[in-house]
């Protein structure tokens, strides 16, 4: 058998896929995050229920409307991106001159509420979702066995990231949105509807959000506690990449998930703690994050 560094190859292996698929969902959150704390400095804890909400979404389309994961992966995000709009609307957008702890109660008082709601209606067990049809299987590598969802997860996430990336860094509408947040008065001032773009933005991390559930949805059983068991470990991800950075939250994120499934090979017993590790080493050196700007 093959061994790479003392360990069996299919194991190394198989612990990088999992770390890349960690690292998928990594990136996909903490890109969300990122674009709602750079654009509109808010700290949104409720960002793990959005993501746990998406997930909710899909399963009740499949199991009370009939509606098939292709068709879901577009229509939920849409959902629970209006659902950002409401929110944004009628509370978030009363805080944006306050301090970010406000922020960061309001929105985590609100994933508790989401989660409790979520919680008292189905219970904590959590629900299946069927892997569709065309990716059920495997592909034999060689070297080991690649699930085709699994490989689908990775690369369905690396191409939301950098199309994500692309739009707000590459185009025109991301540089207004990026002016609106430095300067909203002199945006408006050329006849930009600065605060629609704002709830367009929000509504647009929650959305992210959402397509990560949707993608998780197969893998992991969809439960109201999805969202909380990612949240600690994404804003640890956020810090690490630099507060706004949407390039840092990318490569942080799949970077970190790929350390911490090695870590499972090489040290099973600190893989629970190698990203806030980690985080403590990066904050010492550079306080503002590996991509983030230093004040």
């Amino acid at each position: 058998m093959m061994m790479i560094f003392g360990y069996p190859a299919p194991l190394m292996f198989g612990q990088l896929l999992l770390g890349l698929i960690n690292g998928a969902f990594y990136a996909l959150l903490s890109l969300g995050l990122a674009v709602i704390f750079g654009m509109l400095n808010i700290v949104n804890f409720a960002h793990g229920a959005l993501f746990m909400l998406g997930a909710f979404v899909a399963w009740g389309m499949l199991y009370y409307l009939g509606i098939n994961y292709w068709w879901a992966l577009l229509l939920a995000p849409i959902v629970v991106g209006a659902f950002g709009v409401v929110l944004e609307k009628l509370l978030i957008s009363r805080l944006y001159k306050l301090d970010h702890v406000y922020g960061l109660l309001l929105t985590f008082g609100l994933a508790l509420i989401i989660e409790g709601l979520a919680r008292n209606e189905f219970g904590s067990s959590g629900m299946p979702y069927a892997i569709p049809r065309q990716l059920q299987g495997a592909v034999n590598l060689g070297f080991m066995f690649l699930p085709i969802y699994r490989g689908w997860v990775v690369v369905a996430a690396a191409v939301m990231c950098l199309a994500t990336w692309l739009v707000i860094e590459k185009t025109s509408l991301g540089a207004t949105l990026r002016a609106a947040t430095e300067n909203a008065p002199l945006v408006q001032a050329f006849g930009v509807n600065v605060p629609r773009m704002i709830t367009l933005t929000y509504a647009g991390g929650a959305a992210l959000a959402a397509f990560a559930g949707v993608l998780a949805a197969p893998i992991y059983s969809v439960n109201p506690n999805m969202g909380a068991n990612f949240i600690i470990v994404v804003f640890a991800v956020v810090v690490i990449g630099g507060m706004g950075s949407i390039l840092g939250s990318v490569v942080t994120g799949f970077g970190l998930g790929v350390i911490e499934g090695m870590t499972k090979v090489f040290y099973p017993q600190g893989s629970a703690t190698v990203i806030f590790v980690v985080m403590v080493i990066v904050l010492l050196a550079r306080p503002a994050g590996l991509f983030g700007k230093s004040a």
